[in-house]
C-alpha cells in the first residue's frame, strides 16, 4: 500500500499520519513535545525533544500499518518558533524560542520608537510584535558562542536538518514568510530586514516553494533512507490548503493552544486593521496570498480554568459552560498578552463584571465565550480591510469537534461555519502537497474534489450587541496600561 507519511509538529504534540492515494487517514501516531517557562512571559521547547517526539510519532503510526510503503515525507509545522545550531557539527544551540515567548517585548519596543513600524509592515505584511521572529533571531545568536559558525531556523528548517542528517539547510515559503525578515514581494530574504533585526540574513536557510524538493531522509527510525521530502508548510497554512480553501475569500479557524484565522486572497494586500498578510503556500513558483489573525491564547485558556474549577477534565468544564446563558461576566484571556487583532503586549487576563450572584457555570461560559469573541473581532477586521465577501470557512484542531463552541462562534460572526470530522487538517494539507509533487494529484481541482466528512453549522440569533459591550468593556480593562505610583 503506497503512502504519504506527514509529520504535524505542533506546539504540545508531534503527530505523524499515514494519508492514501486516495486522501484517506490511514493510521495516526502522537507524542507530547513538552514547554517549559522559565521566566514569566518566556516560552521554550528543547530542540532535541522536538525532533524525538517525532520519530516517536513515527513509530506508533507505522506500528499500525506494517506493511505500507512510504512514497514521500511531508511535514507541518508550528510557526514563528525558531532555533539556532551549529552549522559544523548540527547540534542544537540553544532552545526553540515558541511564537508564545515574549522576552524580546522590549527589543520590540525599542524599534518601534526607532520608527521602523511602517517598513517592517510593508516588506514582511507584518507587525512588530514579540510573537514573530525577527527578534527572537537576535536573542539567539546574542547567546551563541563567539567564533562558531551557526544556522538559524524555523522549525520546519531544523525538522528538515535533522530528517536529513544535516545534509539540507532549507524551508518553505510560508515559514519564511512568518520570520519578519523575507519580502514578501520579492519573495527573498531582504538585507534591509536583516539590518533591521541585527541578522545575518546568510545564516538563513534556502527558501523553497512549499511542495518542492527538501531532500530525502537519513537515519529516520522506520522510514528507508532515501524517502523524498515533497512538502513544508506552516501548520495553519496546510490547515487552509487540507480543507481546499483555494477561492478568495475562502477560510478557516483553527482551534489550539491559539488561535489562526486565514483567508485566502486574490492577491497581495497590505495589511492593516492588526491583521497580516502572509504567504499561503507557493507552489510552482508562484504565491498564494491570505489574510492571517493570530490570537495567542485560545482553547489554552479551558484547563487552565478546569483546574481551577476543580473539575475532572475539559469535556465536563465545556458542557458546564453550556448550562449558563450567554451574557453573564467577560473574560479576556490575556495571559500573554494580545494578539490579532489588537496587539497589545501589556494587555493582563481578566474577569469583569462579577458579583455575587456570578455562578461557577457562567464563569465557565465566559471563557468558552472569549473563543468565539476574539474570532469574530479579527473576521470583522477582515471583512472590513478586504471588501470581499467571506466564502466558506471551515473549523479545525481539537476544539473544533465540540458543537457548542463552534455553535458560540457561529452566532458571534454570523456566518455559517463548516466542522470537519478529521481533526489532521494541517497533517493532510502538507500530505496533500506532497502528493502534488509526486504527481499523484494533477492540480488544485483534484484536491479540492478529494473526498471530505463535513458538518455545516448556521447561526442562530442571539443579541450580538449585548454580548459584545461586555466582551468590549471587559477589553479595555485588560488593555488599560497601569500608572505608576508616585516615586516609582
Amino acid at each position: 500500500m503506497l503512502a504519504i507519511l506527514a509529520i504535524d509538529q505542533g506546539t504540545t504534540n508531534s503527530k505523524a499520519v499515514l494519508v492514501s492515494e486516495k486522501g484517506e487517514v490511514l493510521a495516526r501516531g502522537s507524542a507530547a513535545v513538552g514547554i517549559s517557562h522559565p521566566k514569566p512571559g518566556w516560552v521554550e521547547q528543547e530542540p532535541n525533544r522536538l525532533y524525538t517526539s517525532v520519530c516517536e510519532a513515527i513509530e506508533v503510526c507505522l506500528e499500525a500499518v506494517p506493511d505500507v510503503t512510504i512514497a514521500a515525507v511531508a511535514i507541518s509545522n508550528q510557526r514563528e518558533s525558531v532555533t539556532v545550531w551549529d552549522a559544523e557539527t548540527g547540534k542544537a544551540l540553544g532552545p526553540v524560542l515558541s511564537w508564545q515567548c515574549r522576552r524580546t517585548a522590549p527589543d520590540c519596543e525599542r524599534l518601534l520608537a526607532e520608527g521602523h513600524l511602517d517598513r517592517v509592515q510593508t516588506l514582511t505584511g507584518l507587525p512588530l510584535d514579540p510573537m514573530f521572529p525577527g527578534s527572537k533571531f537576535r536573542w539567539l545568536l546574542d547567546r551563541v558562542p563567539s567564533g562558531r559558525s551557526v544556522r538559524l531556523g524555523t522549525i520546519d528548517s531544523w525538522l528538515v536538518h535533522c530528517l536529513t542528517g544535516g545534509r539540507r539547510h532549507v524551508c518553505d515559503a510560508s515559514n519564511a514568510a512568518r520570520s519578519q525578515l523575507f519580502d514578501l514581494q520579492e519573495q527573498t530574504w531582504s538585507k534591509e530586514l536583516g539590518e533591521i533585526f541585527g541578522v545575518d540574513t546568510e545564516l538563513l536557510p534556502e527558501v523553497l516553494d512549499s511542495s518542492a524538493d527538501f531532500g530525502s531522509t537519513q537515519g529516520l527510525p522506520g522510514v528507508p533512507d532515501g524517502t523524498p521530502i515533497r512538502a513544508a508548510i506552516g501548520d495553519s497554512h496546510a490547515a487552509l490548503f487540507g480543507h481546499g480553501a483555494f477561492k478568495p475569500g475562502d477560510g478557516k479557524v483553527t482551534f489550539g493552544t491559539g488561535s489562526s484565522v486565514m483567508t485566502t486572497l486574490p492577491g497581495f494586500i497590505a495589511p492593516r486593521n492588526g491583521i497580516t498578510t502572509t504567504v499561503a503556500w507557493r507552489v510552482g513558483g508562484t504565491p498564494t496570498f491570505a489574510f492571517e489573525g493570530n490570537i495567542l491564547v485560545s482553547a489554552a485558556s479551558l484547563p487552565w480554568m478546569t483546574s481551577i474549577l476543580g473539575l475532572a477534565d475539559v469535556a465536563a468544564f465545556v458542557d458546564l459552560a453550556a448550562t449558563a446563558e450567554p451574557g453573564g461576566p467577560g473574560f479576556v484571556p490575556a495571559f500573554v498578552g494580545l494578539g490579532a487583532p489588537y496587539w497589545n503586549s501589556d494587555a493582563r487576563a481578566l474577569f469583569s463584571q462579577i458579583n455575587f450572584s456570578t455562578t461557577r457555570a457562567q464563569m465557565a461560559r465566559s471563557v468558552t465565550d472569549s473563543i468565539a469573541f476574539q474570532v469574530h473581532d479579527v473576521i470583522a477586521a477582515m471583512r472590513a480591510q478586504s471588501g470581499g465577501e467571506l466564502g466558506a470557512l471551515y473549523v479545525d484542531g481539537g476544539p473544533s469537534q465540540n458543537l457548542f463552541l463552534m455553535q458560540c462562534v457561529s452566532n458571534l460572526i454570523e456566518h455559517a461555519v463548516i466542522q470537519c470530522e478529521a481533526p489532521e487538517a494541517s497533517a493532510l494539507g502538507a500530505a496533500y502537497l506532497a502528493g502534488l509533487s509526486l504527481g499523484l494529484w494533477s492540480d488544485l481541482g483534484v484536491i479540492a474534489g478529494l473526498p471530505r466528512s463535513t458538518q455545516i453549522i448556521n447561526p442562530e440569533p442571539v443579541d450580538r450587541a449585548a454580548l459584545l459591550n461586555t466582551w468590549n468593556d471587559a477589553l479595555a480593562r485588560s488593555t488599560l496600561r497601569q500608572t505608576p505610583a508616585k516615586g516609582e
